[in-house]
């Protein structure tokens, strides 16, 4: 049995270095957890198919050209070019993801200008992109960069699309869900254990280990009864200490169930 202290996860790059190294190569189950304020503590979600999203991100330079803003004819305007992609990226999930397919396309950062009298000549705006289904990803990316280089042309604008591909789509493994779901029935009790209410949609690179060994991420509630459901990477992301030592035993539980289940398979 090992255990991962995870590196770098909110940048993405930690579970890749882990499996670089070469030390989960012999491992043949994996788990994994987050605490989640949705859950109270003493409750987890586990189960199998998919929990959270891939997370890619999207990087759009309109290139114009700059003016005073007195003589906005005299230049090419990306600062009203970007408001019109923004508006525009909209549709993609509305118009060209299939409804039954959850799917995000958020601007998260625009840049440009100096002054309030000057129409700058370069706007940048990023954002992200997040799917459930491979084929909705690799239409996300597709759509948002012919969604940008359309608008822009038609603001007479140059736009520079990248794409930067991120995190897989974390997908629990079946048979390891239920190891897991067994294992956290035992110590919080079945009640305790609850399905996701909405898709989540965040993301996660314990995906990465997914794609390569079986494995089941689980949330682990930790929220004190009474308190209000905050939401991640918000100044109010508060989680409750003892849910701690839940996710902690939650983990070595179901650990310690999947190695009795592999190694008695290996002895029929």
């Amino acid at each position: 049995m090992l255990f991962v202290l995870q590196p770098a996860e909110e940048t993405g790059e930690g579970a890749a270095a882990v499996l670089a190294s070469g030390v989960l190569d012999e491992v043949s189950a994996i788990f994994g957890a987050h605490v989640d304020l949705t859950f109270e503590v003493g409750q987890a979600m586990v189960q199998e198919g998919a929990v959270g999203a891939a997370a890619d991100r999207f990087e759009v330079e309109l290139l114009g050209q700059g003016a005073h803003g007195a003589r906005p004819h005299q230049g090419l305007d990306p600062i009203v070019g970007a408001a019109q992609v923004v508006s525009a990226l909209q549709t993609v999930v509305t118009r060209r993801v299939p409804p039954d397919q959850p799917a995000v396309v958020t601007v998260g950062v625009i840049e440009a200008g100096t002054a309030h009298n000057v129409i700058p000549d370069r706007a940048v705006l990023k954002g992200t992109l997040r799917s459930l289904d491979p084929g909705v990803r690799r239409l996300l990316a597709d759509e948002v960069r012919h969604v940008a280089e359309s608008v822009a042309a038609a603001c007479r604008l140059e736009a520079r699309v990248r794409m930067l591909q991120g995190t897989p789509a974390v997908l629990n493994d079946e048979r390891a869900a239920a190891w897991a779901r067994e294992a956290a029935a035992s110590v919080i009790g079945p009640d305790a254990v609850k399905p996701l209410p909405v898709a989540n949609m965040g993301g996660e690179d314990f995906a990465f280990y997914q794609e390569r060994i079986p494995g089941c991420f689980i949330r682990v509630g930790a929220r004190l009864p009474g308190d209000p459901v905050v939401g991640a990477h918000t100044p109010y992301f508060a989680p409750a200490e003892e849910a701690i030592f839940v996710g902690g035993a939650l983990l070595a539980a179901a650990a310690g169930r999947a190695s009795s289940e592999l190694a008695a398979a290996d002895r029929r």
